[in-house]
């Protein structure tokens, strides 16, 4: 897909605690929002599939697992370099069709790097990732470090505690610093929304993000007990929207964690399409972390193309 060239990458445009503190979230009102979107009928046929390109497009695709090995990655990056068969790809008039990035650990960028040779981003994620409870020396030093081996963005986690007590001052300080040390990089702050307790915690987590330079606010790390969900989603994606509006600049978002299945990946491009419009729903803008998510997205697909579903086992696995 073709980027838009003329994209201004944020900065930071200082901490304003007065809007900060006054930021609430009506929670009933953000649920009956996401039930009305889970209820709602889905787009169908080559409607359907158009939709789920796009989010092949968008997909991090990732592996964070402790097992990890140059061999799995290797397999990671051919398939996010292919996502899809060739037969259906010829079938829906598909030419060059990749997903948004690769999202590994640090030791892992080297051989995604051989295999990628710059043609998709390496996303690493960072900063003591997913705990983040590590100082902040140690935390730079890692981004520097993810930065030299080749990664073209970051995937911070911002320190929890920061949100818990309010200490929004120490949480824009350390937002600055992680941006500072991305350099050219882009930067995705990991709130890790399940662990903030309140949707106005999320709200506010958002707006520092954002306020110090973060280029992208994403849900979680995909390891905590409650990852991405619509209510928090639509919390995002809403503070994006405003920021857009009082500043000019466009942050990009990223659900992660649970995103596994083909109906999840189509409720959140609805989210980006009604709360923030056609033109956030381009990968520069636009994230699913996601390991199993393109194989159920594959498996529709091929129900579109050839009307019968086939077995898991037969698409190839990331």
């Amino acid at each position: 897909m073709t980027q838009n060239l003329d994209f201004k990458r944020n900065t930071a445009m200082g901490l304003d605690l007065g809007w900060i503190n006054h930021l609430t979230v009506n929670r009933a009102a953000a649920d009956r929002r996401a039930a009305s979107l889970a209820n709602r009928r889905t787009v169908k046929k080559e409607y359907q599939a158009a939709w789920l390109v796009r989010a092949i497009e968008c997909i991090d695709l990732t592996t964070l697992s402790g097992d990890d090995t140059p061999g799995r990655v290797e397999r990671l990056c051919r398939k996010a370099m292919r996502p899809l068969r060739s037969d259906l790809m010829q079938a829906l008039g598909l030419d060059n069709l990749t997903t948004g990035a690769v999202c590994v650990y640090h030791e892992m960028i080297k051989p995604a790097g051989e295999i990628l040779q710059g043609r998709l981003p390496i996303a690493a994620v960072s900063t003591a990732f997913p705990a983040g409870l590590s100082s902040l020396e140690t935390k730079l030093r890692e981004i520097q470090l993810s930065v030299a081996a080749g990664a073209t963005e970051i995937d911070i986690v911002i320190t929890r505690q920061h949100v818990l007590t309010g200490n929004w001052q120490a949480l824009y300080d350390e937002m600055v610093a992680y941006r500072q040390a991305c350099g050219d990089a882009h930067v995705k702050a990991i709130l890790a929304t399940g662990e903030l307790v309140t949707l106005d915690n999320v709200a506010k987590a958002s707006w520092v993000c954002m306020m110090a330079g973060a280029d992208f606010i994403k849900t979680s790390t995909g390891k905590e007990g409650v990852n991405a969900t619509i209510p928090v989603s639509l919390t995002m994606v809403r503070a994006i929207r405003d920021y857009y509006e009082r500043t000019g600049f466009q942050v990009g978002y990223k659900p992660a964690g649970g995103v596994s299945t083909a109906k999840a990946a189509l409720q959140y491009l609805t989210v980006m399409k009604e709360e923030l419009g056609n033109e956030w729903l381009q990968p520069h803008l636009f994230r699913i972390g996601a390991s199993s998510l393109l194989t159920d997205i594959e498996r529709q697909l091929e129900h579109y193309v050839t009307g019968s579903y086939s077995a898991v086992h037969r698409h190839a696995q990331p």
